[in-house]
């Protein structure tokens, strides 16, 4: 009843109206997809921004919401596909898809007004409003002159079960274990044994064989490696065994030693960004 009289007393068009004056507040709304009924995410979505522009008129701004759906992508053509069939020409297939987006906006867009959000329901915005589509390629013509557009690899996650394409937030891994192995990457270099010495405040750096240690579950990438990170703000230290002597993050000393079975100490601690490009 309430959300049926708010309609019929433009109540968003009279809250525009009184508002007309006050500073601006933009909540830009990252569209729902075009497909299906909405659900508890929807809701959560919505209900959300509603709080935040309804806080920000009650808060003296002049605060407007324009809806917006995003109208394209795989699960609208697969469903396209499913309902007439494979192999359809391209211009039909886009009118079947820009028919079922429309149904299901309008399907979407009563559930939303039903959930009390107010806003500016008869003038949403689509990305499949052809002024929507022209400004789009306009703007992909822009970042092609500048040159931030190229061509990479990427994998693109399938889902076999229901048919589409996957975002990488909407992949979910089990927990497992791993074979994990410490690797000890040899810095034989006499310059580089200066520079590591010098990042660790020593006069000179020590005799015998020394080495940074890293820690990974993927060796097969051992082969490919090109470099060690270390973090700028940790600190690491040069630890002497039996067998050499290691660079290992300080917090994990003793437990590195206890996994190689090793007995050690450690001479000399430096902070991650000392050991920039030493090698």
């Amino acid at each position: 009843v309430w959300v049926a009289e708010w309609r019929e007393r433009k109540v968003y068009a009279a809250i525009r109206e009184a508002c007309a004056d006050r500073p601006r507040f933009v909540l830009h709304d990252g569209p729902p997809y075009a497909n299906n009924d909405i659900h508890i995410g929807h809701a959560v979505n919505k209900i959300l921004k509603d709080v935040i522009v309804k806080s920000r008129t009650l808060a003296g701004f002049d605060a407007p919401y324009v809806p917006g759906w995003d109208c394209h992508g795989m699960p609208i053509e697969v469903q396209i596909e499913k309902t007439h069939g494979k192999h359809i020409p391209v211009a039909e297939t886009q009118r079947l898809a820009r028919a079922y987006a429309s149904e299901q906006i309008e399907r979407q867009k009563k559930d939303f007004e039903r959930l009390g959000v107010l806003g500016d329901w008869d003038h949403p915005y689509t990305t499949m409003a052809y002024k929507s589509e022209a400004d789009e390629i306009r703007t992909l013509g822009r970042l092609l002159e500048k040159g931030f557009v190229y061509r990479g690899l990427k994998p693109v996650n399938w889902c076999f079960d229901c048919g589409s394409a996957l975002a990488e937030a909407e992949v979910e891994y089990e927990d497992r274990q791993d074979i994990a192995i410490d690797v000890a990457f040899p810095i034989a270099d006499a310059d580089e044994r200066t520079k590591l010495a010098r990042a660790f405040g020593l006069a000179k750096a020590p005799e015998g064989p020394i080495a940074a240690v890293i820690w990974t579950t993927t060796p097969w990438t051992i082969p490919a490696n090109q470099a060690l990170n270390a973090h700028p703000r940790f600190t690491y230290a040069l630890v002497e065994t039996a067998r050499g002597h290691f660079v290992v993050a300080q917090d994990l000393v003793e437990a590195c030693l206890a996994r190689w079975k090793l007995d050690g100490r450690a001479i000399a601690t430096a902070r991650g960004d000392a050991l920039e490009l030493i090698a």
